[in-house]
């Protein structure tokens, strides 16, 4: 319970800072004004926390688009296939999560944010529409963006894998 002694990450520099944050202003925010101005929701709790991961800690795993399109779309899946089979009831929420997280572990495409798709899809109820708007069009503007972001302000290149 002591944990092992490691240090924390190194403190960025405000300039990534201020760089991270309106990246992360801009994708919210267009998916926002899209939303609205096509009547077509495209806006996801779970895309707050993927912008984070996306924008400030892009060599992660969990942040590369294999993981955030597909972890997306397996957390939404599992949520639509749990809402059709499984009463609404605290069981399900937990199965439903359990399961997503066992498929993305099973399939290497972990992404967190997306452990909560079957959660919002418990509250929502939404028809399985809801994989092509929000999930994947949504899922696909966060890396659209991110594409732009990291290879035109870094000397790295991003992503570090596709497939």
């Amino acid at each position: 319970m002591r944990g092992d002694g490691a240090s924390p990450p190194p403190r960025s520099s405000l300039s990534v800072i201020v760089a991270t944050v309106v990246a992360a202003i801009a994708v919210i925010g267009g998916l926002s004004y899209l939303t609205h101005a096509l009547e077509v929701m495209l806006l996801l709790g779970t895309f707050g926390a993927s912008a984070l991961l996306v924008f400030a800690y892009p060599d992660s795993p969990f942040c590369q688009p294999r993981n955030v399109i597909l972890g997306h779309l397996i957390g939404a899946i599992t949520g639509l296939v749990f809402l059709q089979f499984c009463p609404v009831s605290w069981w399900c929420d937990a199965l439903a999560v359990g399961t997503a997280i066992g498929l993305m572990k099973l399939t290497r495409t972990v992404h967190p944010p997306a452990c909560s798709n079957p959660l919002i899809i418990f509250a929502l109820k939404p028809s399985w529409t809801f994989l092509l708007f929000p999930t994947l069009a949504g899922a696909a503007l966060i890396i659209i963006v991110a594409l732009f972001y990291h290879n035109l302000r870094r000397e790295a290149r991003w992503p570090k894998y596709w497939l």
